[in-house]
């Protein structure tokens, strides 16, 4: 059965359409957005699991086909996903996996497909809209539809869905997504935007929120499945009574980190468990479930009750109190610049790298081709960070999703490629974790920047805020800890200077999250931001005068234009000489500026005069001492640079007449000439001119008679 609803959304049309496209499964969806179209699809598998958790995947493509391009490089079809393709998988994930139904822990997938694409509408946050649709029209117990938006700050107003061209210029980026009732998500980058923006924003995007909303509703409405029922997960409320009666005491001392570090307090509720399981019998599984499930819930419960009932958090700080920081530079010998940064139990070791040109990050984006992406910052999260033993591979989502966020709050504070033409990475390695590893990622990145020489705007610092809430209480905490995420209902992770934000992440878990409560949260960020901060600046506050010894220098020369192609030769021949022989790397722009990178002065020098060499062009009036390299019957013709010549008619060679070329000259001579006229790539000489000159200066320096 098609169905189709539309409406408008930032002076553009949104279409959603369902029974038209991949019918056999559960749900599926069309959204059109300009001429960005986009599918998405919710399948659910046909058993459920025994699994205590939802087994929800995400996936999200972006087929060249979609922006009449072919895949670049020597494969011609898309391979594994770009890292674009895994962030919007997150952005899809995120606002949708706490909305399903209570025990739903069947086999879920969505699947969003960008099958067409303009260069004006951006697809994901249309992905997040088109899967919440897909998911609301099918039988899949997911009841509450959200939809997403994103928001830019254009001339001092704000406006839904800016075009991608307006993205590059808006000092706001941020995309939100939300229920009717609450912001469920954000994600964010900014140009250091005050708190009160952030805030407008947030209720801006929301009402127009509401609208798609009441669009969705209505296409669900008329196709009108019937959900799956949902029968919520077992629990034993006597053995969680009875549980609570033998064990509270030990376990709420168990989590107190404020008397046990976070390794010890985790063998201590391990010791609890223990007990708990030792008088099951291991052949009564259903039992010994439930007792894991009421074990869980009085965690939870004496999370809770000491936070809104005792207002004391596990390791007793205040509400506001950041952990213990302390900040180093220059850790390691060998690097551009680095940083170990700790807070509490979580550190960063941060290292800075400088590049060139042909170190930056080659992009195949869906809208532009052949980008470069001149600022990375990766985040390495290895298992013994939290005493744990893992296969290592490579970067997962969430390891890639982390140190975007890092690198989104970074990125406005370098300088400009023009007054900095470096390319630039980070590493943020997490050596130890218990909260917000990447909010010390963008502290320790910042330090590792400062300590190689990056002259930064300013620097920047990150906090991880949290919050409880139930019914009117609620709790806003600062600087939270791994138990206070999990436990909590807002992760908010915000990102800046002392000036304003640029970055922020937020994911909510309940809906009772107010704008009020989110405007507290921010003010309280924000004077967190400000303390760690001045933590930071007590070690470093500027950039280092001076860049590393390893670091590779920049010389920069501007050549004419029409010479580039004499610099770079025949198939790259003669710039790969340059580098060959010097040990330098060389970028040349094509405004006709040179960068040249090296670590010796001497080598940056030779190089320099190799470039100049062959790119010299003749100046008018200019004398230059050059080599006869052939003779004829009417001049010799003289190359005053490499590859360059000019013709030394017979006439202009002496200031007598001479019978014969060469009665004055052979082949292999130096001379000193000077030039007379360029008639287009012809030079015309004189050496008649130059003794003509010596003579009268000589005249000129002799005393009179």
């Amino acid at each position: 059965m098609f169905e189709r609803v539309s409406l408008e959304v930032g002076g553009r049309t949104l279409t959603l359409e369902t029974g038209k496209m991949a019918r056999q499964a559960h749900g599926a969806v069309i959204a059109r957005y300009g001429d960005t179209v986009v599918l998405a699809t919710a399948c659910m598998d046909n058993k459920a699991t025994e699994k205590d958790f939802l087994p929800l995947t995400v996936d999200y493509r972006e087929y060249t086909y979609s922006a009449g391009r072919i895949p670049g490089g020597f494969f011609k079809r898309e391979g594994r996903p770009s890292e674009r393709e895994i962030l919007t998988s997150r952005l899809i994930d995120r606002p949708l996996r706490p909305l399903f139904a209570e025990g739903w822990a069947t086999e879920t997938q969505i699947m969003a497909m960008v099958l067409s694409a303009d260069a004006d509408n951006d697809p994901d946050v249309i992905g997040v809209t088109a899967s919440s649709a897909a998911l609301y029209i099918s039988k899949i117990p997911f009841l509450n539809p959200i939809a997403c938006v994103r928001v830019g700050l254009l001339d001092g107003k704000l406006v839904v869905n800016p075009t991608t061209s307006e993205q590059k210029t808006s000092l706001l980026n941020i995309i939100i997504a939300g229920s009717e009732k609450a912001i469920v998500m954000v994600e964010a980058g900014s140009q250091e935007v005050s708190e009160e923006t952030v805030v407008d924003a947030l209720e801006f995007g929301h009402a127009e929120i509401r609208k798609i909303i009441a669009a969705i509703r209505e296409l669900g409405t008329r196709v009108g499945e019937k959900k799956v029922s949902v029968t919520p997960p077992a629990f034993d409320e006597a053995l969680y009574q009875d549980m609570m009666r033998k064990y509270a005491d030990r376990l709420r001392d168990a989590l107190d980190t404020a008397k046990h570090p976070k390794l010890e307090s985790y063998g201590l509720v391990d010791a609890v468990k223990k007990e708990i399981f030792a008088a099951i019998p291991e052949e009564d599984k259903p039992k010994r479930a439930m007792a894991g499930a009421a074990l869980e819930r009085l965690r939870e419960h004496i999370f809770r009750e000491d936070m809104l009932g005792r207002r004391r958090r596990p390791d007793a700080r205040a509400f506001d109190q950041i952990r213990q920081i302390t900040c180093e530079i220059g850790v390691l010998p060998r690097v551009h610049g680095s940083a170990l940064f700790t807070r509490g139990e979580t550190q960063s070791l941060a290292t800075s790298t400088l590049g060139t040109k042909e170190d930056m990050q080659r992009l195949d984006l869906l809208f532009e081709r052949d980008m470069h992406k001149r600022f990375m910052l990766h985040y390495n999260f290895p298992p013994f960070s939290v005493g744990e033993v893992k296969f290592v591979r490579g970067p997962g989502r969430r390891e890639i999703g982390h140190g975007a966020l890092a690198e989104r709050a970074l990125a406005p504070l370098l300088p400009d490629i023009a007054d900095f033409p470096y390319a630039v990475r980070v590493v943020s390695d997490i050596l130890e974790s218990n909260g917000s590893s990447s909010m010390a990622s963008v502290c320790g990145g910042s330090l590792a920047l400062m300590d190689a020489g990056v002259p930064l705007k300013s620097p920047c610092a990150g906090i991880a805020m949290g919050l409880v809430v139930e019914g009117e209480k609620y709790a806003i905490l600062t600087d939270i800890a791994g138990a206070e995420d999990h436990y909590g209902d807002m992760d908010f992770k915000v990102a800046g200077t002392r000036t304003g934000i640029t970055a922020l992440q937020m994911d909510i878990k309940v809906s009772g999250v107010s704008i009020n409560m989110m405007r507290e949260a921010l003010a309280q960020a924000r004077k967190a931001r400000l303390e760690i901060l001045e933590t930071m600046e007590k070690t470093i506050s500027t950039a280092r005068p001076e860049m590393s010894s390893y670091a590779p220098r920049l010389h920069m020369l501007t050549i004419p234009t029409d010479k580039i192609r004499d610099l770079i030769g025949p198939g790259g021949k003669k710039i790969r000489g340059i580098v060959e022989a010097t040990g330098v790397k060389i970028d040349v722009m094509d405004d006709g500026k040179v960068h040249v990178f090296a670590s010796s002065s001497t080598a940056a020098e030779a190089a320099l005069k190799m470039i100049r060499d062959v790119t010299a062009t003749a100046e008018m009036g200019k004398t230059y001492l050059g080599t006869v390299v052939r003779i004829a019957e009417f001049g010799a013709f003289v190359e005053i640079f490499p590859g360059t010549d000019g013709l030394l008619h017979i006439s202009e060679i002496a200031e007598a007449r001479i019978r014969a070329v060469r009665d004055e000259l052979k082949e292999g001579d130096q001379v000193l000439v000077k030039v007379l006229a360029i008639e287009g790539n012809k030079i015309r000489l004189s050496r008649k001119a130059v003794l003509r000159d010596q003579r009268d200066k000589q005249a000129k320096s002799e005393p009179a008679v």
